[in-house]
Formats: structure tokens, sequence, C-alpha cells
């Protein structure tokens, strides 16, 4: 087993860590629980956390071990933006690139999508909403776009908020999901990528009030923080 496969196993296990929240936001990261969970020594675990540390998931502290980033509703704002950007790339490229097997996947993929949301069946309802979003980006076979959005994806998987799903807003991201299959189907770059982004900023919007009322109901000190969960429902 070489070097290179355990950092890169260890690395993801420990992004997996982070992005379940299994050790919570603002907490000190519990290097000898890790170290004996992935059994590993300390060195390659903190040569892991340097890198987790450049993707915005710790902060290494000096001669202190490191602690899981909180995430504020800036950065919250932030990170949708430019998944926003990144995704409309991705449904323009997908539109001129994606292949006929590819097609009918996402197209088996929207029909799960639908069956959950007729069935008002959340869990299935998020698993096949984020397969669907993963397999656009797949299309574009842009591994630069595909290597950004993942390391985004993996930030944004940790956001956890406590807001109901409503009537309205399945509807409308629902609708969101018809005019992308639509879109992806008749090949129309302009319309894909628009539908992309409007969906990601209704997205941010529903995640951002959620996480602003929690705030409000939290102590000032930690009003401008977002805690951070499994992918959000789009």
């Amino acid at each position: 087993m070489s070097k290179e496969f355990v950092h890169n196993t260890l690395l993801d296990n420990l992004r997996e860590v982070f992005i379940r929240g299994d050790v919570p936001p603002g907490t000190k990261v519990p290097e000898a629980e890790l170290c004996e969970r992935f059994g590993v020594s300390r060195t390659p675990l903190r040569e892991a956390l340097k890198v987790l540390a450049a993707e915005g998931h710790v902060e290494l502290l000096p001669n202190r071990g490191a602690r899981v980033h909180v995430l504020t509703l800036e950065e919250v704002d932030g990170l949708f933006a430019v998944a926003g950007a990144l995704e409309a790339l991705a449904g323009e490229q997908a539109c001129q690139r994606i292949e006929p097997d590819a097609l009918a996947a996402l197209e088996a993929m929207h029909d799960e999508l639908r069956a959950a949301f007729r069935a008002r069946d959340l869990a299935p309802y998020y698993h096949a909403n984020r397969q669907i979003h993963e397999a656009i980006v797949a299309a574009t076979r842009n591994p630069i776009l595909q290597a950004q959005y993942a390391q985004l994806n993996a930030r944004i998987r940790r956001i956890r908020f406590d807001s109901p799903m409503t009537e309205e807003i399945w509807s409308r991201a629902m609708a969101e999901h018809e005019g992308m299959l639509n879109a992806l189907q008749r090949r129309d770059a302009a319309a894909m990528s628009s539908i992309l982004k409007t969906h990601l900023m209704h997205k941010s919007e529903a995640i951002l009030d959620a996480l602003r009322a929690e705030a409000a109901q939290q102590r000032p000190v930690k009003s401008r923080r977002a805690t951070a969960s499994a992918n959000p429902p789009a």
C-alpha cells in the first residue's frame, strides 16, 4: 500500500468526518481519537489536516493542533454565489458535451426525483437531487470544473440548518428541475445555464433565511455563525 494511497484515503475519511459534523464546528480536532480510529500516527494525520485547512474545513492553531472551522453567514453566501456560477457553467458545457448514455442515466435520476416529490418523501428526493447535480457536472467532462465543484460542494455539504420544506419551496425546486431536464434534452445551453444559476440562488436564499432565523434565537455572539450538513435539498 503506497504512502500516497494512505494519505488520500485518510484525507477522504477525515473530510467526511467534518462534513457529517462528527466533530462539531468550533471544536478542537481530537487528534489522538482520530489516529486510533483510522490506524495512523500523528504525522500523516497532521499532513492531512494541512490539506483540509487549505480547503476551509479546519483552522490550524500554532502549537495547539486544529479546530473545525465555523462558517459565517457571509461565507455561506459566498459559497453559494460561486457554486451558482460553477453550476451555470456546468449546465452550459453539459448541454454541449453530454453523451446519450449519460443523458439516459440522468433522465432515470429525474424520474426518481419526480416520484419522491409526488410521494412527498424527502430522503429519496435529497438523494436523487444530489445525484442529478453531480451528474450534470460529470457530463461536462471538464476535469478542472469537476475538481473545483467537488471541493466547493464538500464545504456546502457541511451547512446545517433547520427549516421546513414548504410546499411553495419544494414545488418551485421541482419545477426548476423539470426545466433543467428539458433544457438538457434540447441542448439549450443558455436556458440550462440560466435555470441552474436561478436554482442555486433560490437555494441560497432559503438556507440563509433559515440560518438567520436560527441565529436570531441564539445569543448575539453567535448571530454571525452558521453551523455546518448533509447536502440540503434543491
